[in-house]
């Protein structure tokens, strides 16, 4: 894509608002890839949300065209010091504390095999997806022919298979950011090893529900 984008002058943007800040097992999606977008945006886990902040990184080529020019942008909270603030010690404990190295390291060793594990014996799972603490799980009716669980942008009643298994997962202990036939795995980045194996066998409980959907 970067070539791409370099042969026929695109620019090339990069969204890091859900992937960055060691949510990949990386500081940045863009590390796993070694590649550097002209446009990184990011918010977030910038500062772990305490306060609201988001923010675009320039490329140098981008940023150059600015000293010519003034940048039209800029609105009353922009650059706001206390959300600013919470950056800077957000990205130092991350740092000292080795937060991104916990989430590649667990990522690899515990969440992905786990998820594996699971779809291995739930008939429900047909794809496993992810790296770091981001994953997310296909949820199908038939693996074969890879039928979603519910249809495209369900609701009501042909939603209930989804809405059973989120169900079952706060049930299970764990709540479920679900999107169509899709549950995303998403655990802190400074879980421990304990947290996450629990956080499977609640899992492990609620696609025994989805899986009763299963053709």
């Amino acid at each position: 894509m970067r070539e791409l984008c370099d042969k026929y002058g695109i620019v090339f943007v990069l969204d890091e608002v859900m992937a960055g800040f060691g949510r990949t097992g990386t500081w940045f999606a863009a590390d796993l890839y070694d590649v550097v977008p002209d446009l990184m945006t990011f918010a977030k886990g910038v500062n772990s949300g305490y306060v609201p902040l988001g923010g675009v990184a320039i490329g140098g080529a981008i940023a150059k065209t600015f000293g010519k020019r003034p940048y039209p942008g800029g609105l009353t909270y922009s650059g706001h010091p206390l959300a600013c603030a919470a950056a800077v010690a957000t990205i130092g404990v991350m740092a000292e504390e080795g937060i991104v190295e916990n989430a590649a390291a667990l990522g690899a060793s515990v969440v992905g095999p786990g998820l594996r594990e699971l779809a291995e014996r739930h008939p429900s799972v047909g794809e496993v997806r992810g790296t770091g603490m981001f994953w997310a799980l296909e949820l199908v009716r038939n693996r074969e022919t890879r039928e979603p669980l519910v249809p495209y942008n369900a609701a009501g009643e042909a939603n209930a298979p989804m809405a059973a298994f989120a169900g079952a997962a706060k049930e299970a202990g764990i709540w479920p950011f679900v999107n169509m036939n899709r549950t995303h795995v998403v655990p802190p980045c400074n879980a421990s090893e304990a947290e996450l194996k629990e956080g499977l066998a609640a899992l492990d409980a609620a696609l025994s529900v989805a899986d009763g959907f299963v053709e």
